[in-house]
């Protein structure tokens, strides 16, 4: 620190008034930069990871990415009854949203390991 009249003095702030100016800047920027990589690369892994749910017992299964597409779907033969479609529709809606729960748990898992648990608005 340089010294003013016998006092020290603060050494100027960036604008953020919390991060000195100079090298700490471009190694910020390194990192986000790194983190940008990081992310696109877990966004990439996503795309070929899957949940699988079942409802019904296992008359229905369900599949899905980490990007929260409908991957699979597979319905026993014997949960098909002309009788009652209902009971199957409410097979296939439950196994759905599980899924999606399910694939959005996992997003934001491999994405909280990347970020240190930060909550960043937006990213999930």
């Amino acid at each position: 620190m340089a010294k003013k009249g016998g006092k020290p003095m603060a050494r100027p702030m960036g604008r953020s008034g919390g991060v000195p100016m100079g090298g700490g800047q471009a190694g910020m920027m390194k990192q986000i930069q790194q983190l940008q990589e990081d992310m696109a690369k877990a966004q990439e892994a996503l795309a070929t990871e899957t949940v699988e749910v079942t409802s019904g017992g296992g008359a229905v299964t369900v599949t899905m990415n980490g990007h929260q597409k409908l991957v699979a779907l597979k319905i026993d033969p014997e949960a098909l009854s002309p009788e009652d479609v209902e009971t199957l529709q409410d097979m296939i809606v439950s196994a759905v949203n599980q899924a999606v729960d399910k694939s959005q748990e996992l997003a934001e898992q491999r994405m909280k390991g990347l970020t240190g648990g930060l909550n960043i608005p937006g990213l999930f």
